[in-house]
């Protein structure tokens, strides 16, 4: 982490990079204050009662809330923030705003990486398979930084659509792998992002996540410097080498863990980053755990209305934030932005 720390009279200047301004901590109280509330408001719904009248009386909604209600609660939030922050890192590597794991290849490197480790050590316990899939995930990433490259600046819509070609090559190469090994059924499950098969004990890898997120928001600023593109960044200081290599292992790693635990989460990285940016500008120090709290938030109300709208059976979170997701993205595509 030394190595990652810019030079500080290089950085000072710089859109007032350092500690978040007195807006930005309001803004991430306000955040945190509506991301408890709805995080309260999860550990409630459900078939079984869990208010805190039932607790009182039923010993079985108290071992309910401890065993489901609150881990998944919890997954919800670090899986929506550690997703947003993966795609905000993302796109100022890349330096486009059309890209996150999802339309660069990261996911589905990742579930070809664990494809190819359940065939051939399926008795690899959980941990090893996620192992498998991160490097996976790392080198397809790669790949796609290098294809990038030679994509000219001036087509930025190019470069997801490179992405999303490059992405469906791997998958139709998963989808291949799985149907002569007959294990579609499995492929169908890491692609469909929910959360009804959370519990305690089968949740923990996401606060690894989570731990990588904190890292990426301790280096915040040379991210934002980077995003200025490798000469402006070079010029001021920063090792740019490092912090590309870095940032590209954060969103690996946070692809796979969440790969591996709830499956893919579409959009998440690539609405909330661009929503969060509209109001509070590409300074990380400011914006970063507003992303995290949004994603984290926008997240649990799409889990929620997946347990709401058909009860008591339950639509997938990712089927529910992709329909919004989307159709919030095109209102974003469609309307110009407030901050200037």
């Amino acid at each position: 982490m030394q190595a990652l720390r810019p030079v500080a009279e290089a950085t000072g200047s710089i859109s007032g990079l350092g500690r978040p301004g007195r807006s930005a901590r309001g803004a991430i109280c306000l955040c945190l204050f509506v991301l408890m509330l709805l995080a309260g408001l999860s550990c409630v719904i459900g078939v079984n009662q869990t208010s805190p009248l039932a607790l009182l009386q039923d010993p079985e909604a108290a071992q309910l809330l401890l065993i489901s209600r609150i881990p998944r609660t919890l997954a919800v939030i670090l899986t929506g923030a550690t997703m947003a922050v993966a795609g905000v890192i993302m796109q100022l590597l890349v330096r486009n705003r059309f890209v996150e794991p999802g339309t660069t290849g990261t996911n589905e490197a990742a579930m070809l990486g664990l494809l190819v480790a359940t065939l051939l050590a399926p008795a690899l316990p959980i941990f090893a398979k996620m192992l498998c899939a991160a490097v996976a995930a790392l080198l397809g990433t790669l790949v796609f930084l290098a294809l990038a490259r030679r994509i000219p600046p001036q087509q930025p819509l190019l470069v997801p659509l490179v992405g999303l070609v490059y992405g469906g090559i791997l998958a139709a190469a998963a989808g291949f792998i799985a149907f002569q090994a007959d294990l579609l059924q499995y492929l169908a499950i890491w692609m469909s992002g929910e959360f009804s098969g959370v519990l305690s004990g089968r949740y923990e890898l996401l606060w690894l996540a989570g731990l990588l997120a904190g890292l990426a928001y301790l280096v915040a600023d040379q991210f934002t410097i980077a995003g200025l593109g490798e000469m402006a960044s070079r010029g001021l200081g920063l090792r740019y080498g490092q912090v590309l290599g870095f940032g590209v292992v954060v969103v690996s790693l946070v692809s796979a863990l969440v790969i591996v635990t709830v499956g893919v989460l579409p959009f998440v990285g690539l609405v909330v980053p661009n929503l969060v940016s509209r109001i509070m500008g590409d300074n990380l120090r400011d914006s970063l755990p507003v992303v995290a709290a949004t994603g984290a938030g926008l997240l649990l109300i799409c889990d929620m209305l997946g347990r709401l709208l058909r009860a008591p059976y339950e639509i997938p979170a990712g089927t529910v934030f992709g329909l919004f997701g989307a159709a919030l993205f095109l209102v974003m595509l469609l309307r110009r932005p407030a901050h200037g």
